[in-house]
């Protein structure tokens, strides 16, 4: 038995010992898959109201788990979105909230931000990153100097704004590790061997728990999509690449019965932002990517892990976003945050095990990693303080738009728009964004909130990575 792996027995056992609901330790620690998919956007499956493309797998991984209806996020561009995902913060507080990286960009994700991949890494997990990366291209910025074991995909996009830089050389080149693997990487390929090295990293050393980020390049444009799945939905190409994703994730969940692991596993699946709106007149959400209307940054996440205690046929109208996965896994997998890291994410772990019937509070819930957020600089003082509680504050969300600016808030059921003007929004009767209404004292706790929260970011916001 490694340090690092009895290092993590005995920080699970104590938390036993002081009273806080953590049931994994030592070998009983579940696998993770997080399956991030590219633009993918709110009714974009079946089980999110979609009729022109089928979606049978992941259908079936919303029921038998938790299908969220009010997801955000971290930002309606990829790699703000990605930071956010991957750090638990959002992404202006690490530096990473201004548009994406470019081949040409000499910044990225700062070396000393501690990655989920980083976290599972140093507590005995095996981690692979399979997929697309787009969070910095210079050498301290790659996957493997992030806290992955493995990487195979592509670290840039394939749009024509990027594909530019490499004319010269013969097109994006297809990574395994730091070998190109093919150039030009081909889109109709990337679903299908994704999800093959995923599988094979899977049933590989299978004595250690591994933690599977795979962020496929679909469905970002250009779209890909391969021979067998070519005219098979009823919308497009669009549709087909859908179609073939889930597939694909139902190969995923295939894998895991085979290893006979499915039991001993949690897997995630999400958009990274919004793509558009609705596309008939019960599906109310306008917005593209790009946007803070609900359309660009409100997007599809299941949970599901029936056999680590996820409960199942769940359907979540909490208000929940990317940063929580942070703290959240690192609980099912007993590890417990350390000290000095200073994240934005809420641990839901009792809430997705059926231990609370709402977001549990960071002050009075105890679970290994709920106490998190209470290390962010909370100073309420002045005007806002009789507004709104600490646990009011750490549960709402803040909205920030594709150049970084912080454009919104929501709390509970109410979004105040703070550009141009302030327009309040009740998402329970007005999903679409039509009509603002008229609420003074709600109009004021959300703006002392978003007025908190800039005064929060200049204080503790750290800088992204920068090569000369």
């Amino acid at each position: 038995m490694t340090a690092i792996r009895t290092a993590s027995i005995f920080t699970a056992l104590f938390f036993l010992l002081v009273g806080l609901s953590i049931q994994v330790t030592g070998e009983d620690r579940p696998n993770i898959v997080f399956i991030f998919v590219d633009d993918q956007g709110y009714y974009d499956l079946g089980c999110y109201g979609a009729t022109e493309f089928e979606t049978p797998r992941i259908d079936a991984m919303a029921k038998e788990g938790i299908r969220f209806t009010d997801y955000y996020a971290a930002a309606p561009i990829c790699s703000p979105s990605r930071a956010g995902l991957l750090t638990g913060c959002y992404p202006r507080r690490v530096g990473m909230e201004t548009w994406v990286h470019r081949a040409d960009s000499r910044r990225g994700l700062h070396p000393d931000e501690l990655t989920l991949g980083e976290l599972f890494q140093q507590n005995g997990y095996r981690t692979a990153c399979i997929g697309k990366w787009h969070l910095g291209f210079e050498e301290p910025f790659l996957p493997r100097e992030q806290g992955f074991d493995y990487y195979f995909g592509l670290l840039h996009n394939l749009d024509p704004v990027e594909v530019v830089y490499f004319d010269d050389l013969g097109g994006v080149p297809l990574m395994r590790n730091d070998e190109v693997v093919k150039r030009p990487a081909d889109p109709a390929e990337l679903t299908q061997r994704y999800t093959d090295e995923a599988i094979a990293f899977m049933e590989k050393d299978r004595d250690d728990p591994f933690f599977v980020y795979l962020p496929h390049t679909m469905l970002h444009n250009p779209l890909g999509v391969s021979e067998a799945f070519k005219g098979t939905s009823d919308f497009g190409e669009y549709g087909d690449a859908i179609q073939e994703l889930d597939y694909n994730v139902g190969r995923i969940f295939d894998a895991l019965a085979r290893l006979g692991i499915e039991d001993e596993t949690v897997v995630i699946y999400a958009s990274d932002n919004g793509r558009g709106p609705g596309r008939d007149k019960s599906q109310l959400i306008r917005g593209r990517k790009l946007s803070t209307y609900e359309g660009g940054i409100r997007v599809p996440c299941i949970a599901w892990g029936p056999g680590v205690g996820i409960r199942s046929e769940y359907e979540s109208s909490e208000v929940v976003s990317a940063m929580d996965w942070y703290p959240t896994l690192a609980t099912f997998a007993g590890i417990r945050i350390p000290d000095d890291r200073v994240i934005d994410g809420r641990d839901l772990s009792l809430y997705l095990s059926g231990k609370a019937d709402t977001i549990p509070s960071v002050i009075h819930d105890k679970s290994l990693n709920s106490d998190i957020p209470l290390r962010r600089t909370l100073d309420f003082a002045g005007e806002w303080s009789p507004l709104f509680t600490k646990e009011e504050y750490l549960n709402a969300f803040f909205y920030h738009g594709s150049q970084g600016a912080l454009a919104a808030v929501r709390s509970g059921r109410w979004k105040l728009v703070l550009n141009p003007t302030l327009q309040l929004y009740d998402l329970t009767n007005d999903l679409g964004e039509k009509a603002s209404v008229t609420n003074r004292e709600v109009t004021r706790k959300l703006r002392g909130m978003a007025v908190t929260f800039q005064e929060e970011m200049s204080k503790d916001g750290r800088k992204a990575g920068y090569v000369k």
